[in-house]
């Protein structure tokens, strides 16, 4: 535990390298990726944005994670009241195929094709189950083209919410790892769909992060807090941060350092055990109360 505080310490931190800032709008979709200032056969992942939030609300994140080598990129659409997962799945694809198969910054960053993750926060973290589950099932199917090409290494998904379709029900059939995290309390709660994300993926891990408020991972004011949303909680961004990187350096890069972030069975600092007898609110229910409100 000793050694694993220590580097999850490090990891809310800055990391060594320089980042540079892009426009994945130059391949023709709106959004951003961040890569460090040079490095070949990098790791990359593609992030999610959460419902009507804007891609810059996550840039110190994406920031975050190009800082320790990962290129991270994001797509900045599907940001109305009523956005399709499907939409923003088939576009996380589309910026995986961008950041892999372009030579990205002024020709000194590549991205390994073997190296490639898939992440997203709330709505985003459903719509990137979903993405990978398309892209993995193109792949088993010999299907020609970059979307049998270019599939996920694992997946991320932070503090995921409910989706249509759902989300769990394609997590089924992932043959990646993935990490879930969740709040505490998240499994009574109508919109989070974590718990069973996680129960219904074989080779994901769940994680509860202690005192972590799931809207908080949102940088910035947002003008949702006038309806009640929450604002942007730091402490929820700090651990998060450290935890996804540590993750994807291990998952992506094969980076052993930080295996322990991958371990089901290993306990992190500044998370809580989930409860393997707890009993979520049904999915079915989640959604007719969604309705109804």
């Amino acid at each position: 535990m000793a050694g694993t505080r220590k580097l999850l310490s490090a990891l809310t931190r800055r990391g060594p390298h320089r980042v540079l800032r892009g426009d994945l709008a130059f391949a023709g979709l709106p959004g951003v990726v961040y890569t460090p200032d040079s490095g070949f056969n990098l790791p990359a992942v593609v992030f999610g944005h959460d419902w009507v939030t804007g891609v810059d609300r996550y840039r110190h994140a994406l920031e975050h994670l190009a800082s320790w080598g990962i290129v991270a990129a994001a797509p900045d659409t599907e940001r109305g009241l009523a956005p399709s997962a499907l939409n923003l799945a088939y576009d996380l694809g589309t910026a995986l195929d961008i950041v892999a198969a372009v030579r990205l910054g002024p020709g000194q960053i590549s991205v390994h094709p073997a190296k490639l993750g898939l992440a997203g926060h709330g709505f985003g973290g459903s719509a990137a189950v979903l993405a990978a589950a398309d892209r993995l099932a193109a792949s088993a199917s010999g299907a020609s083209g970059t979307a049998a090409r270019f599939v996920p290494k694992a997946v991320a998904a932070l503090f995921p919410t409910v989706s249509a379709p759902a989300a769990e029900t394609a997590a089924g059939a992932l043959t990646v790892p993935g990490l879930v995290l969740a709040a505490p309390g998240d499994d009574a709660t109508l919109r989070s769909n974590a718990v069973e994300l996680a129960r219904a993926w074989d080779g994901a891990v769940l994680r509860i992060v202690s005192k972590a408020t799931p809207g908080g991972l949102i940088e910035g004011r947002r003008l949702g807090r006038v309806v009640g949303l929450p604002g942007a909680d730091k402490r929820t961004q700090k651990t998060v941060r450290a935890l996804l990187t540590g993750y994807l350096l291990h998952a992506l890069a094969g980076d052993k350092t930080y295996r322990d972030f991958a371990d089901p069975d290993a306990q992190l600092p500044k998370t809580e055990p989930a409860d393997p007898a707890a009993d979520p609110v049904p999915l079915e229910d989640k959604v007719v109360a969604l309705v109804k409100s």
